[in-house]
């Protein structure tokens, strides 16, 4: 299911069906039975007809939205072996511990933001008619050690823009994670309609912004004194790339 797809229905109970997982992240069937007060073969019916039209599917039991979004791969680099795959609801408590780590060591104010949403929600990823959001993990050992997310308002004047975080735990730094994370992301935007990112930083986080020039990331704006960090001003750097 491409992320700018539009969400029709057919029929009010799938709907109904469709927004509760979505709300949920992932959910038992019988609880989404149970709680909608759908009759048993109805139900199975609508569920049969979502999962068919890939708006939904199953995993370990549990219904869960459908996010087109590849397969996981594997990358050595001096001796070290990560995984970067598409994010699952399980990754939710990982994913925050790592942003909430990486937003402290190198002052990252819209990956914190992004932090305390999904910690909020307790949802991971989200497709509905207000907003699209995604996740790609780097784990180490089945760990999160990284992670890069797009974020974009379902609005048709900003339908073509996506906003993305990128981050990695200092200590697996230096090993191109933090590269084949964004390449990832990317890759995801272009192929769901998407034709321009951005994100902003704080000057003082100079490492994010070399990091974002080198991959031919440019800074569209600078407005002063944006943050006041630890007693500081700092300005924001608003930076783009166009797919």
């Amino acid at each position: 299911m491409s992320s700018s797809e539009p969400l029709e229905f057919g029929h009010d109970d799938r709907k109904r069906i469709y927004e509760y997982v979505e709300r949920h992240g992932a959910v038992e069937p019988d609880t989404v039975q149970e709680d909608l007060s759908i009759d048993p073969s109805g139900f199975r019916h609508h569920v049969a007809i979502l999962k068919r039209d890939g708006r939904l599917e199953r995993e370990d039991g549990t219904l869960r939205v459908t996010m087109a979004a590849g397969a996981e791969e594997e990358y050595v680099s001096d001796d070290l072996e990560f995984h970067i795959r598409p994010a699952r609801q399980e990754d939710l408590a990982g994913i925050v511990g790592a942003i909430r780590q990486v937003a402290e060591e190198k002052t990252y104010i819209e990956a914190e933001s992004v932090a305390d949403e999904i910690d909020h929600q307790e949802t991971l990823l989200r497709h509905n008619e207000l907003e699209s959001r995604m996740f790609f993990v780097a784990t180490v050992e089945d760990e999160v050690v990284g992670w890069v997310h797009l974020y974009a308002p379902e609005l048709e004047k900003l339908s073509h823009t996506a906003e993305l975080t990128v981050g990695v735990l200092d200590e697996y730094q230096g090993y191109g994670i933090g590269s084949h994370l964004l390449a990832r992301g990317l890759e995801w935007a272009g192929a769901n309609g998407y034709e321009r990112v951005y994100q902003s930083v704080p000057s003082s986080n100079e490492e994010a912004i070399a990091f974002l020039e080198a991959h031919d990331w440019e800074t569209e704006a600078v407005r002063e004194d944006h943050y006041k960090l630890n007693g500081h001003y700092a300005d924001e750097v608003m930076m783009a790339l166009e797919l």
